[in-house]
């Protein structure tokens, strides 16, 4: 089995290339679902998250208004660290599990956006960035994904910096380009993590 750790900054087209890597034969364990998962009604992780922020960040079903959470956690580091100390052991937990179920010679990717943050580059046998400049992503979040400019920023600005997500890098792709550019570097990757697992 060959672990990897594939992170990118939020815009750089990450959860692209999970897809991608997952239509070639990854086996793709998506941080940010089992995230969702962790928190859905009826579970600990919910309980906790409203007792640590207040019952004003659910909806009227009782479901988490990620919004209403959002608008805290990104202006306040300190609420941020706060939410990250409930949700992370959940998801690593969950992670962890979904791994053991893989098979032996699999390519499992983890699709981490907080790999870099969280220092968990040692976790993985290596580490595939996605890469986009910062004004490339601003505009992504802006006009695909309908964010103010100033929202953006700010969850930009809760990340790593470009810097430090390339230094923990072993390969890096580069999502600057057009789609097809991608398509093909993310086939090179994966011949590479196919081989590399083969090998291991």
């Amino acid at each position: 089995m060959l672990k990897v750790g594939l992170t990118g900054g939020i815009g750089a087209g990450k959860s692209e290339v999970s897809r991608l890597l997952a239509r070639y034969g990854a086996v793709v364990i998506d941080a940010d679902r089992i995230a969702r998962e962790v928190v859905e009604p009826g579970t600990s992780g919910l309980t906790a998250v409203v007792e640590a922020f207040g019952p004003g960040i659910l909806t009227q079903d009782g479901s988490l208004n990620r919004p209403a959470l959002g608008s805290i956690v990104f202006s306040d580091p300190a609420r941020l660290a706060t939410l990250n100390n409930i949700v992370h052991p959940l998801v690593g937990a969950r992670s962890a599990e979904l791994e053991r179920a893989a098979a032996a010679g699999a390519v499992v990717v983890h699709d981490v956006p907080l790999l870099t943050e969280n220092g968990l580059a040692p976790l993985y046998d290596l580490v595939v960035v996605v890469d986009a400049k910062p004004a490339t992503q601003l505009d992504r979040l802006v006009r695909l994904r309908g964010m103010t400019e100033s929202d953006a920023r700010a969850r930009m600005d809760a990340q790593a910096t470009r810097e430090q997500r390339l230094a923990v890098a072993d390969l890096v792709i580069d999502n600057d380009g057009p789609l097809e550019d991608l398509e093909s570097q993310v086939r090179t990757v994966w011949s590479d993590l196919a081989a590399r697992a083969a090998a291991s």
